[in-house]
């Protein structure tokens, strides 16, 4: 029982550097796919097998019972973190969206867009409220929703009403 709870520790301590440092084995392990082998998942599965075994043993199983589910229990926490680290990975940025993210969301008309001038609508880009104006074919009055269809210039979009919309 010993082992596997030192083998635990070692997993967790393995898993905080990870947190706080960064990939420890980078470049080591870049000819394996994907992220199944980055310090997280490591340092996850060692650390839950470690203690997944210990308490196996605590329960009184013989080795022959208590590898078996050190094992599962480190794959799946294994997994989850691989998982994890794809997703944080694969994340978008912090960056403030600009008017072109804007093309293909849609909107609340803000003042009245006159058929031949410009409103202001309010677009919601990934959590960040854009206020832009915007010219329309047709008049679109104030609370109207609206889809953005073109981007003309840095400060000025292209709108339409959504069907069933129009005032």
């Amino acid at each position: 029982m010993t082992v596997f709870l030192i083998l635990g520790l070692v997993g967790l301590a393995l898993l905080a550097v990870s947190l706080i440092v960064g990939e420890v084995f980078d470049g080591i392990l870049d000819a394996l796919p994907g992220d199944a082998f980055s310090t997280a998942v490591v340092g996850g599965f060692v650390a839950a097998f470690g203690f997944g075994a210990a308490a196996a043993d605590a329960a009184g199983l013989p080795l022959v019972g208590t590898l078996p589910i050190g094992i599962v229990c480190g794959l799946v926490v294994g997994w989850f973190a691989a998982w994890l680290t794809g997703l944080v990975r694969g994340g978008g940025s912090d960056a403030t969206p600009s008017t072109g993210d804007s093309v293909g969301y849609s909107g609340q008309v803000i003042t009245e867009i006159p058929a031949e001038g410009f409103g202001v609508v309010r677009v919601t880009v990934g959590g960040h409220v854009l206020q832009l104006n915007a010219r329309a074919e047709t008049a679109v009055g104030a609370g109207t929703e609206v889809h953005v269809t073109q981007v003309l210039s840095p400060t000025a979009v292209a709108v339409a009403p959504v069907w069933g919309s129009l005032d």
